[in-house]
């Protein structure tokens, strides 16, 4: 299990929307969740919600729209993505979660940390991203780009990327 943490490379110029305070909600326990979905609109809570884990472990959720580094207040996390949730009869559950932030570029193993938040909070969940995204940086052009469908080529020269996540800030 990968603790690691994951540090911003996204843009400078949406640094400043970190404010020097986590603007995502953390969600310490089910209450939590209770209120800040009760806070969200029916259209919003019906969407995806940004999150990332904390260093902390704490799960801290922002609307789908508001960048990864603003919801982590600027500081390195454990994951980061889009989660979608759902009430049922047994409480809250995750409908569809993902990896996808082009601000911190999370491995496929902070799974682990999303799992152990989600566990905490008595929050069902697929068992895995329902979403995965590969993050990779080019040897060659130094470029950050997405792996898709196994391609590991560069869109942006053409340079065979690495099979391990390379990626540091």
């Amino acid at each position: 299990m990968s603790t690691r943490g994951y540090g911003y490379i996204g843009p400078e110029e949406l640094r400043p929307q970190a404010g020097g305070g986590a603007a995502g909600r953390a969600i310490r326990t089910s209450a939590d969740l209770d209120v800040w979905m009760a806070e969200r609109g029916a259209q919003e809570a019906a969407e995806p919600f940004t999150y990332v884990i904390g260093l902390d472990g704490l799960l801290r959720l922002a609307p789908r729209r508001s960048e990864h580094v603003a919801c982590a207040g600027g500081g390195r996390v454990l994951a980061a993505g889009e989660l979608g949730l759902t009430r049922g009869p047994g409480g809250w559950a995750v409908q569809d979660v993902s990896n996808q932030s082009t601000g911190y570029c999370p491995d496929l193993d902070s799974w682990h940390s999303v799992r152990a938040a989600l566990d905490a909070l008595g929050i069902e969940h697929p068992g895995g991203f329902t979403h995965e995204v590969v993050f990779r940086r080019c040897p060659a052009c130094a470029e950050v780009g997405i792996v898709r469908e196994g391609d590991f080529v560069c869109v942006f020269c053409g340079a065979e990327l690495p099979a391990r996540w390379n990626i540091a800030p």
